[in-house]
């Protein structure tokens, strides 16, 4: 995903009259970096809205959505994923807990295993090639050495060639779910080691090359920056059937018919669950469960979208001064 491609799809917020120039319109060799995580709070004065891209751009690109817990990807990125893999990219779903502390089930390993098979089908619905799990114990992830998490991660990267990544922003505020900023964490650093020569080379050895993720989606539960903006009302109908797949754990699956059944206990019912429970469970995941993509969109002119810390690639002020001003010898 090139820094050219990037800013001529992407459409700039709306500026001011009488401001600087945006961060896009100013050379590089003129103003703080703001690529490759590197840079300052220079870079998010510019919020883009991502809109969806007609044909396949990014084909041969590979992303891997990753999360600590099975209903994190489809709930804050469900339908942007959706649109990446719709445009090209082939899609990777890992998943980094067992998973084994929320959920129905009569023990331990019923949820884990409930879990497991419900993250399979959110891969499946979300249109991704394949899912892997590392197992990390549920609630307890800040307890094991990270740098075997990252270890494990460069691997990966490497050997699935991913190029962009979507995960929990390491930076994220008031975030009290350990596993959450574990899992962050070891993506944030594992994605800069897994480019490096240096960085464990005996997977050299077996056939592999440096490699890894040059774009960053950084989302949170809690307050963060946003500078990147995914319209996602294409993809909203299929979103909420992913996160529908999540009947063990997660704030959609069965709610709704729940909700549905409750209130007819009382003589009562709400109309927008419909008569049947299929109805009622896409309806309370649409307005309830997913409501802040509503709230989101409706704040940038949108049905609905997904909110992101984006960091994309290195920018190199060199580079960009030699092509705009090198000569004939």
């Amino acid at each position: 995903m090139s820094t050219h491609m990037r800013r001529r799809n992407f459409l700039a917020a709306p500026v001011a009259a009488g401001m600087a120039q945006t961060p896009s319109q100013t050379p590089l060799w003129e103003r703080e970096s703001y690529g490759g995580g590197t840079g300052s709070t220079e870079y998010t004065a510019e919020v883009v809205i991502d809109r969806k891209r007609p044909g396949k751009p990014y084909r041969g690109k590979v992303l891997a959505a990753i999360q600590p817990h099975c209903d994190d990807i489809p709930i804050f990125c469900g339908g942007t994923v959706l649109k990446l893999i719709d445009e090209g990219y082939t899609g990777y779903l890992i998943t980094l807990s067992n998973d084994s502390m929320a959920g129905e089930g009569k023990s331990i390993g019923e949820i884990v295993l409930a879990n497991e098979r419900d993250t399979m089908e959110v891969a499946r619905r979300l249109n991704c090639k394949d899912s892997f799990f590392l197992n990390y114990p549920n609630h307890n992830m800040d307890a094991w050495p990270v740098v075997e998490m990252r270890a494990r991660l460069v691997f990966l990267f490497r050997v699935l060639k991913v190029d962009t990544v979507m995960v929990y922003d390491p930076s994220a505020l008031y975030e009290r779910n350990p596993d959450h900023y574990t899992t962050a964490r070891a993506v944030e650093s594992a994605g800069w080691m897994s480019r490096s020569a240096w960085d464990y080379p005996e997977h050299f050895r077996a056939g592999l090359t440096p490699h890894g993720p040059s774009d960053y989606f950084y989302f949170a539960r809690g307050p963060q920056i946003v500078n990147r903006v995914v319209d996602i009302g294409d993809y909203m109908d299929a979103k909420v059937h992913a996160n529908l797949a999540n009947v063990t754990q997660g704030p959609a699956g069965n709610n709704g018919a729940k909700l549905r059944r409750a209130l007819a206990a009382k003589g009562r019912k709400l109309p927008l669950l419909g008569e049947d429970d299929e109805t009622a469970n896409r309806e309370y995941t649409k307005m309830f469960a997913l409501g802040r993509d509503r709230v989101r969109g409706r704040k940038h002119g949108l049905q609905y979208a997904e909110y992101f810390h984006y960091v994309g690639p290195d920018e190199s002020a060199a580079e960009a001064y030699a092509e705009r001003y090198s000569v004939p010898l």
